[in-house]
């Protein structure tokens, strides 16, 4: 088992730099649990409400690094054979069936009974060797020669025997196969744990990752988010939108608009040729925002105070 070298990992601004010539503004917090992963060979557990980049920049590194990126999406029930590997069975059956048309020349020579299971005995293992072995994507990840980037995605949608299942991977890079042994990473993989907070990641788990907690961004944060990723909105419009945003998000919502949601409004804003927030305007895409209609209804009743706020930031700004 060997690790790559990647130059563009070798300090915190040259991965901050990286990360916003492919579109992705973060903190320097988060370019440094980046750069302590690489550099300490841990998984990274990212844990955070829905739609602050998670995801993402586990994608952001793969583009940056032109590394696979392999992922396991966990749900409740995960288990080894979506995870880890499964045998090809149907290949297994159709070898099985040509060894038994073949089984009186295999087993030519052979006297008495003895001999007759020992020749056979000689096949048996074939059929779980590696070539009848499907690999899942835990095993997919430290199979390639050149290392990938492992994304495990909302690991506590998973059980807890699935937390345990990834001990062993975490801890040593490897998978014990019964019927063929322990597989060992050829290239350690840099893994990254998603979590959305709907239970508590097990101490064990958590032990063997550095965690990283990414919070809604900061107004100014957000601002160069939507910079980079809608350039064609004004700076007015983005001030005040980004400030509205945040603005809903101190209310009570069944659920917050994410960074996702913020840049698609902000382009709806731009296809609409707006300058500035308008209530109007406002109000026939707020379902662009938010994705509940108790939520969209909510705000509806606090549109001219929301408005005001953000309206008196930019001008006070």
């Amino acid at each position: 088992m060997h690790t790559q070298h990647f130059p563009q990992l070798e300090s915190v601004e040259l991965i901050e730099q990286g990360f916003e010539s492919f579109g992705y503004i973060c903190s320097r917090k988060i370019a440094t649990a980046v750069f302590l992963a690489f550099q300490l060979r841990k998984p990274i557990l990212i844990e955070g409400p829905p739609g602050v980049g998670k995801t993402e920049l586990a994608k952001t590194i793969a583009l940056l690094l032109d590394t696979p990126l392999i992922r396991l999406q966990c749900y409740e029930g995960l288990d080894e054979a979506k995870a880890l590997y499964e045998w090809k069975y149907g290949k297994q059956l159709l070898y099985t069936q040509v060894l038994k048309e073949k089984l009186g020349d295999l087993l030519q020579g052979a006297t008495g009974l003895a001999e007759s299971v020992a020749k056979l005995h000689q096949f048996g293992d074939i059929f779980y060797s590696e070539e009848f072995l499907e690999p899942r994507p835990l095993l997919k990840a430290m199979q390639q020669e050149k290392g990938a980037i492992l994304l495990i995605d909302e690991v506590d949608k998973s059980d807890y025997e699935f937390e345990s299942l990834l001990l062993e991977i975490l801890s040593d890079y490897q998978i014990s196969i019964p019927e063929i042994g322990t597989v060992k990473a050829r290239t350690t993989p840099m893994v990254f744990l998603t979590s959305n907070n709907t239970r508590d990641i097990s101490d064990a788990l958590k032990r063997r990752c550095l965690h990283l907690y990414i919070p809604f961004p900061t107004v100014e944060l957000e601002e160069r988010i939507i910079r980079s990723r809608v350039p064609d909105a004004n700076e007015q419009l983005r001030h005040q939108l980004v400030e509205f945003v945040h603005s809903l998000r101190q209310l009570d919502l069944k659920k917050a608009p994410a960074i996702s949601e913020t840049i698609d409004w902000a382009r709806s804003l731009v296809l609409l040729h707006a300058n500035q927030l308008e209530e109007e305007l406002v109000r026939s895409t707020l379902n662009v925002l938010l994705k509940y209609e108790e939520d969209i209804e909510a705000t509806d009743s606090e549109l001219r105070s929301l408005l005001s706020t953000s309206s008196s930031d930019t001008r006070t700004g």
